[in-house]
């Protein structure tokens, strides 16, 4: 299935399952839709390929540009858009790994995708894959501690197979002073800001070399 990214935007519309959060819905299609179209390794005659490239949404409160992508990538039928969160569809108000095809998490309380994608770096590195992780997390999510030990753990070891999305609307409660960038920094990691909607910005961060450390691309959204 060919889809440009307004069609991929289209379908985002189509799902009712950030009525809570009516901001959450789209702003991170931008950083998914470039990922999945021009990055990310995956197949979806092959979701289970243990070569694949894993994507991990920590941000499972904000699911439709995710289920928006997978649908135009192929994952799923396009129709699934249309009965998010009923109580027969797959597509829940947060992504279920045992029901959608592309899931590689179950999202639910934040602050679990990046310690689970550092595992699964280390994991893959350590089974011989070149395989590549990249989790998407909110700015308001690192407040989590779980967080802040991923962010250091993964820079002290080193981890280049780990790459971490943040999507900056700035509702952190306590933020990080010289922004979200530098806590990643000093905790080794190499960094990225760029504009949210900024598809070759995004493109060129995602696909930065950083062969002895994780890198991080802060994808700042202003409404």
């Amino acid at each position: 299935m060919n889809v440009t990214f307004e069609q991929v935007r289209e379908l985002a519309q189509r799902t009712v399952t950030d009525v809570r959060y009516p901001i959450v819905k789209t702003y991170t299609l931008d950083a998914i839709w470039v990922l999945y179209d021009r990055v990310l390794r995956v197949d979806p005659h092959r979701p289970d390929d243990p070569a694949r490239d894993r994507f991990l949404l920590s941000k499972g409160h904000g699911p439709s540009a995710f289920y928006a992508v997978l649908a135009a990538k192929g994952f799923f039928p396009p129709d699934w858009l249309d009965d998010v969160a009923s109580l027969e569809s797959p597509l829940g108000s947060h992504p279920d790994a045992t029901l959608v095809p592309g899931v590689e998490m179950s999202a639910g309380s934040l602050g679990h995708g990046l310690p689970l994608g550092v595992g699964l770096a280390h994991g893959l590195r350590a089974k011989g894959f070149d395989s590549r992780v990249f989790v998407l997390v909110g700015d308001a999510e690192l407040d989590e501690g779980s967080n802040h030990e991923a962010i250091a753990y993964a820079g002290a070891i080193g981890l280049p197979n780990l790459n971490v999305i943040v999507a900056d609307n700035d509702s952190a409660s306590h933020g990080w002073r010289g922004g979200i960038a530098s806590r990643f920094e000093v905790n080794g990691w190499s960094a990225a800001t760029v504009d949210a909607d900024d598809h070759e910005a995004l493109y060129r961060s995602y696909a930065t070399a950083h062969p002895d450390r994780p890198h991080v691309t802060v994808a700042v959204h202003r409404p």
